[in-house]
């Protein structure tokens, strides 16, 4: 087999809100957070530890968009998406690195953003041959 695979998949909460970048062209990303829990038992102590993973997730344009609308800190979200990294120069001089997760697919598992009054949509699928843009312009929705 000669092919490779990036694939990663994360169900966390959202450690903060959606943080907007807009650029020329009407093109943004959304960054946001996200903590992903182990929980284990000490074999020596017998004491129960959880351990918490943070992952830099960026998700783009259109799919930004809807994080944004319906995502707050604290939200339970499913992300399908590839492991990207990254450096760059600082200001002063040094150099800095990140890893992100580059979100391909998401499905909103909870959220506070929800308006009593109208349905919102709970789960959100992005065709990435169409440039990381939703299939149909409406997320499909979950049954309560």
């Amino acid at each position: 087999m000669n092919s490779t695979l990036n694939k990663v998949m994360l169900i966390g909460h959202l450690g903060d809100d959606v943080k907007m970048h807009y650029f020329k062209a009407d093109s943004c990303i959304g960054k946001f957070s996200l903590a992903t829990n182990e929980t284990y038992i000490n074999k020596e102590t017998g004491e129960k530890i959880t351990s918490t993973e943070w992952h830099n997730i960026v998700v783009r344009n259109k799919a930004a968009e809807l994080c944004e609308k319906y995502l707050s800190k604290g939200d339970k979200i499913y992300v399908e998406g590839r492991i990207k990294s990254r450096q760059w120069q600082a200001e002063d001089g040094t150099t800095k690195y990140i890893t992100e997760i580059q979100a391909i697919d998401f499905t909103f598992l909870t959220t506070k953003k929800e308006n009593k009054s109208i349905d919102s949509p709970k789960e959100t699928n992005f065709d990435s041959k169409n440039n990381g843009l939703p299939e149909n312009d409406l997320p499909s929705q979950l049954s309560n």
